[in-house]
């Protein structure tokens, strides 16, 4: 369970296999260790890394009165950290939003990208952040999953609120920071993602409410594959991780060549 500095701040990341490194990127209110079943999937064959963004998880906070920090930057940060030269970045909502701001900057850096839940944001679709009430411990998921996920699967439900639920993170949503400079970073994306060349593929739910926002990235981004989960919500990655391993397994298999990639899962 390794910590290490980005930028100042301690981060904490969880690691297993060897190979390709895959870099999960959790959303927001969420963290590395959501996901769990993409590491089990994929830990034979790659070199599977999340981490805990700043003022989440198990990561430190970042000053209460200053601006929260780049997550773009952080991603950077991270990747320069371990060293991390070619790598595949999958990210969630607020993980995927991350990617494309990093991808921006650097087009042709990633091996590949896996962008989850997200897409080019307009005005309406990014929530303000309300201060959490000081009586609350285990944090709300609002539209993430389906209404039926808690009653079907009511384990790995709780499991969820249990390990995103940390001091770290209550301490943020309680005292939230101002996130300036990432929104006029988002104003001018649609501008700018034409120009990202490595392999993309963009992920959504059917059920998603950034469903367009998603379609809207593929009409940006020509070369970037799409695939829809039926019945999916915005979290399909954790809900339905079968179909989303799946997905992304058969992509990276596509993007990196089957030797790269190692067998293809049946």
């Amino acid at each position: 369970m390794p910590w290490v500095d980005v930028n100042g701040i301690d981060i904490y990341y969880v690691e297993e296999g060897r190979g390709q490194p895959l870099v999960f990127l959790h959303g927001m209110s969420s963290c590395a260790e959501a996901w769990f079943q993409q590491f089990a999937f994929f830990r034979d064959r790659y070199r599977v890394i999340a981490y805990d963004s700043v003022n989440h998880g198990h990561s430190a906070n970042s000053p209460r009165h200053q601006e929260e920090p780049d997550r773009a930057d952080e991603l950077q940060g991270f990747l320069a950290a371990l060293g991390l030269e070619r790598p595949v970045l999958i990210g969630n909502s607020m993980g995927g939003d991350t990617i494309l701001r990093w991808a921006v900057r650097h087009p042709d850096r990633a091996a590949a990208l896996v962008v989850a839940g997200m897409g080019i944001l307009t005005e309406g679709a990014v929530r303000e952040v309300v201060p959490l009430d000081l009586e609350t411990l285990f944090l709300p998921t609002g539209d993430s999953f389906t209404e039926e996920f808690p009653r079907r699967e009511p384990r790995l439900y709780e499991r969820y609120l249990r390990i995103r639920s940390t001091a770290t993170r209550i301490e943020a949503m309680r005292h939230p920071r101002p996130r300036g400079r990432t929104l006029a970073d988002r104003a001018t994306l649609a501008t700018r993602v034409g120009a990202i060349r490595s392999p993309m593929l963009i992920v959504v739910g059917d059920r998603d409410r950034l469903r367009p926002n998603a379609e809207r990235l593929r009409e940006l981004v020509p070369h970037a594959a799409f695939h829809v989960i039926a019945g999916a919500p915005h979290n399909a990655y954790y809900e339905r991780a079968t179909e989303f391993n799946a997905v992304v397994d058969g992509f990276l298999t596509r993007a990196l060549g089957t030797a790269a990639a190692g067998p293809v899962r049946t």
